[in-house]
């Protein structure tokens, strides 16, 4: 594999397209696109991002995604919504370029709920379904949906929304027990090569916030099997059971494309994004999961773009770079990021306890990461070194920033905005 493949996210807003882009953009033989029809995230997180994209149901779509394509050589298609999905499998041989997505009638059984359960309907592990609601609790949730939307515990009447049609809904019994989430790979000639459960403890807006990965049980394993035995995945694909009041698994959904939460997966050494490109171009792959369990717990994360574009830093040492004798890790995140776009980062420090030279060396870091280090007397002002306009100031010193933004008009920065100023984008 000497070149390097071109892989497309589309869409690239969401969660998980978030975790395709943490599982691939590293990789040194993955030249990574992100695409989307409305801009959300992936424009903060693709460096190669392509907005404006046609919706599926444009009349469009097709000539306008294979020119996106064509223009930027792509390999492989990573379809992130179920729809989406299903929209790929109905129409293969008219997208130039592979497509990580199950067949045709895979898609159309894992995008319905009620065709899901009718196909697994001989085995013990679908949960029990009503054409309508003799007795209560039990559990509705559209036959096509994600996420957890429009699904509700009914234990009486008084639940159940009166403009409801029923039609699009499943009703199967409640399950109170725990719920997992089991991560899937199979290889490109349809084998079943890995298998992984991992517990739902915490959720927000359906998607797992804290989880375990957990023991493959004969049971899980089991279901895995008939599911992959019954249907035909290519690479990645995951379903979701949940224990009912005896404390036997029962299948809630099937999905052929990439979960959120497969970061667990991930973190015990199994990329699943990775392999799965692998198996969409016709390679033999292995899977080598590390013998530990591991936890996640997420909460929101905040990105940044500032219309404000600079050449040059000027930053300082002490309490900014160094804070109570450790390396800022963000600072230098962010020092080599500028370092990676060639801007000229000047050090401009009042450090009076040693040779400034000697504390960076102290430190292990480089001094040739900075353009030029001034190193200037306490009583000095900082504001009268600064000679480039289209720069900005970081110093964790609230007096020196105000006499840098009254004399400059430049942006300053305390120690806190540094987060502000990092580029996600790769």
């Amino acid at each position: 594999m000497s070149n390097k493949i071109n892989v497309l996210v589309f869409p690239a807003g969401e969660i998980n397209s978030v975790e395709l882009h943490d599982s691939l953009s590293t990789c040194f033989n993955i030249n990574l696109f992100g695409a989307s029809s409305i801009d959300r995230h992936g424009e903060y997180i693709f460096k190669n991002y392509i907005s404006n994209v046609p919706f599926i149901d444009a009349p469009d779509f097709i000539d306008k995604f294979n020119k996106i394509i064509e223009d930027n050589k792509i390999n492989i298609v990573f379809p992130t919504h179920d729809t989406v999905a299903l929209f790929f499998s109905e129409n293969l041989n008219k997208i130039d370029a592979n497509v990580i997505v199950a067949d045709r009638k895979t898609a159309e059984i894992c995008r319905d709920k009620q065709k899901t359960y009718n196909e697994f309907k001989d085995f013990d592990f679908i949960p029990k379904t009503y054409t309508k609601i003799d007795g209560f609790p039990v559990f509705i949730k559209p036959r096509k949906g994600q996420g957890g939307v429009g699904a509700k515990l009914i234990q009486s009447e008084n639940d159940l929304p009166s403009d409801i049609d029923l039609i699009s809904y499943v009703i199967c019994e409640y399950l109170p027990g725990e719920e997992y989430t089991v991560d899937c790979l199979t290889d490109k000639d349809g084998k079943l090569i890995f298998v992984s459960p991992r517990s739902r403890k915490r959720l927000l807006a359906g998607v797992t916030v804290s989880g375990t990965t957990e023991e493959l049980t004969p049971e899980i394993k089991f279901i895995a099997d008939i599911i992959n035995n019954k249907l035909s995945f290519l690479g990645l694909w995951w379903f979701q059971i949940k224990k009912d009041a005896n404390g036997k698994w029962k299948l809630m959904e099937i999905s052929t494309r990439v979960a959120g939460t497969m970061c667990l997966t991930r973190a015990k050494g199994v990329n699943l994004p990775l392999l799965s490109v692998y198996i969409a171009m016709g390679y033999d792959v292995e899977v080598l999961p590390n013998n530990y369990q591991v936890q996640v717990d997420r909460t929101l994360i905040s990105r940044y773009k500032i219309n404000h574009d600079y050449e040059t830093i000027y930053i300082d040492l002490d309490d900014t770079i160094i804070i109570n004798g450790e390396i800022n890790l963000n600072i230098i995140r962010f020092i080599y990021q500028c370092f990676n776009k060639k801007k000229k980062i000047i050090l401009l420090t009042k450090h009076d306890d040693e040779n400034v030279y000697e504390t960076l060396n102290k430190y292990n870091i480089s001094d040739k990461l900075f353009h030029e280090i001034i190193q200037i007397p306490n009583e000095s002002r900082k504001s009268e070194f600064i000679e480039n306009k289209n720069a900005i100031f970081i110093d964790n010193s609230f007096i020196e920033r105000k006499e840098v933004y009254e004399k400059h008009k430049i942006p300053v920065f305390d120690v806190d905005g540094i987060e502000i100023l990092l580029d996600w984008r790769c």
